[in-house]
């Protein structure tokens, strides 16, 4: 009895003596009393990913893809990947699917690693949310690298395949709305275009039926190679009948004729000019000039329909380049074993911890004591 009294009293007397290594122990004793026997086993779910989208061209050499690698829009794709499923958005679809709020919830798991209370704010319990799930971005190897803490394997697994399942439906549906936008533009643009299209060919061929001309132009260079034959046979009778003055009356019958057939040729060459350009309606200029703006309203219209065309087909083909596809390095393991808590770890660091910060407190309290002696 007197021993356990004499016990007692020099074990008062140590922790009066040395507080701070008497606190330091007591936390000490209590951290590795937690780590060692009442933390809940956590099973860890891990999985690598890289997004891809289908090459429809071939990729262009420049010297802005000699900088960055060619990389830059899948790096930014797997960033957007990445912040999508750390949101509240990822949070609340995990939550009707799996109830992620009751599973970190249940009684079953330990006060200081279970969330607190079911009835939490989506605030809170997206803070404990990004605790529980890692997702990291390798810029080395354009990797996603995907880690799930749950309290039992089959959530962990179920969670990390939800991620990846839906992060892929995600950049899949935000990558083809805008293209989807821009190719219904595009079709009715293409629509009013053929229809404009349609309406000038119409026009033009209502002309052409009407005048009687396939091509004005054409018919001007016909009458007007008709003109320069017409000047050519004259200038060949003018000489005749001036060479036959020289031995003939000009009342003879040979330069009658010549005469009469010059007047012909000269009535047929007016005639012919008549018909090109006079003030009346019906002149072939005035033809020519309404022939070349129709005509010029039709290939006007069919170069606008031909490049809404292509332009619709590019767009196309990119929105068929906006398909993300979510190509699965490591599938989503399925834990057989708790690798969270490390225990002894988290016990060793407690202990260097605290043994430090005691070190430092002994350390402050033994100089105060020297300076107040």
């Amino acid at each position: 009895m007197k021993e356990k009294l004499e016990n007692k009293r020099s074990f008062v007397e140590i922790s009066r003596s040395y507080p701070v290594w008497f606190m330091a122990g007591f936390f000490i004793l209590m951290m590795t009393i937690y780590w060692g026997v009442i933390a809940t086993d956590r099973y860890v779910s891990e999985s690598s990913i890289v997004l891809d989208s289908p090459q429809i061209n071939s990729p262009s050499l420049n010297f802005q893809t000699l900088l960055t690698g060619g990389g830059s829009a899948a790096r930014s794709d797997m960033l957007l990947l990445r912040d999508y499923m750390l949101s509240v958005d990822m949070l609340k679809k995990l939550d009707k699917e799996l109830d992620i709020r009751n599973h970190y919830n249940s009684s079953e798991i330990d006060w200081f690693s279970r969330l607190k209370d079911k009835r939490n704010s989506i605030e809170e319990l997206h803070e404990y949310y990004i605790k529980r799930v890692t997702v990291d971005f390798d810029d080395y190897s354009q990797l996603l690298r995907i880690k799930v803490e749950a309290f039992n394997p089959e959530m962990a697994f179920e969670v990390g395949t939800f991620l990846i399942n839906e992060g892929e439906a995600h950049m899949n549906k935000m990558g083809q709305r805008l293209a989807t936008e821009q190719v219904d533009f595009l079709e009715k643009q293409v629509k009013v275009l053929r229809k404009g299209f349609d309406e000038n060919l119409a026009k033009l061929i209502d002309f052409q039926n009407e005048s009687g001309l396939v091509s004005a132009e054409g018919e001007i260079e016909s009458v007007g190679s008709l003109i320069a034959s017409l000047h050519g046979q004259l200038a060949s009778l003018t000489a005749q009948r001036t060479a036959a003055l020289t031995y003939q009356s000009s009342s003879s019958a040979e330069i009658i004729r010549l005469q009469a057939e010059i007047e012909a040729l000269n009535d047929e060459i007016n005639e012919q000019r008549a018909s090109l350009a006079k003030k009346s309606g019906g002149a072939l200029n005035v033809l020519s000039s309404e022939y070349q703006i129709l005509d010029m309203n039709v290939q006007f219209s069919r170069e606008s329909y031909s490049s809404a065309l292509a332009a619709l087909q590019s767009t196309r083909i990119e929105a068929a380049r906006q398909l993300k596809q979510v190509s699965i390095i490591q599938s989503p393991t399925q834990p057989e074993y708790a690798v969270e808590p490390r225990r002894i770890y988290s016990i060793i660091v407690i202990i260097i911890i605290t043994m430090l910060i005691a070190l430092i407190l002994q350390m402050v309290v033994m100089i105060i004591r020297d300076h107040q002696d």
